[in-house]
């Protein structure tokens, strides 16, 4: 390949990244809308999903994962609990700490939010694009995959 024709791809690749990094921004955002975060900051919703995905932890074991300061963690908990999203439990092998969770009431409402961005997106394609379209979206989504798979 000469270095014409490389500059040219990486220049294509460079915009192409551009374009993809805008576009999937606003898609995201799209996609909140649809959901049930009301009021949340970015941080307590990080917390949740974390609770989800890796179970109940500690309030320090949140902070450490999240990178956040203890007491920021711990204002950042006490705003959920209020909320009724999550609930707190002695840790049996140590009294000092606290062991957080997710209540049934926030899985429901986890449950919900995806619910409502998969319906959004669902009913967005089915009526913006053709059957054709929807075809060359599904091939665009295998090199969407191959892009951040391992």
């Amino acid at each position: 390949m000469n270095t014409a024709s490389g500059r040219a791809g990486s220049a294509r690749a460079s915009a192409l990244a551009e374009e993809l990094r805008l576009l999937i921004g606003k898609l995201k955002r799209r996609l909140r809308e649809q959901g049930e975060r009301d009021d949340l900051s970015p941080s307590q919703v990080a917390v949740l999903l974390r609770l989800e995905r890796h179970g109940p932890a500690t309030v320090s074991s949140l902070a450490r994962s999240e990178g956040m300061r203890p007491q920021s963690m711990s204002s950042a908990i006490a705003v959920l609990e209020a909320a009724g999203l999550v609930r707190g439990a002695p840790d049996p092998q140590d009294g000092r700490q606290t062991i957080m969770s997710l209540t049934d009431a926030c899985r429901e409402r986890l449950r919900a939010s995806r619910a409502a961005r998969q319906d959004w997106l669902s009913r967005t394609i089915t009526a913006r694009l053709s059957p054709k379209e929807q075809d060359e979206l599904a091939a665009a989504v295998g090199l969407l995959k191959r892009l951040i798979d391992d």
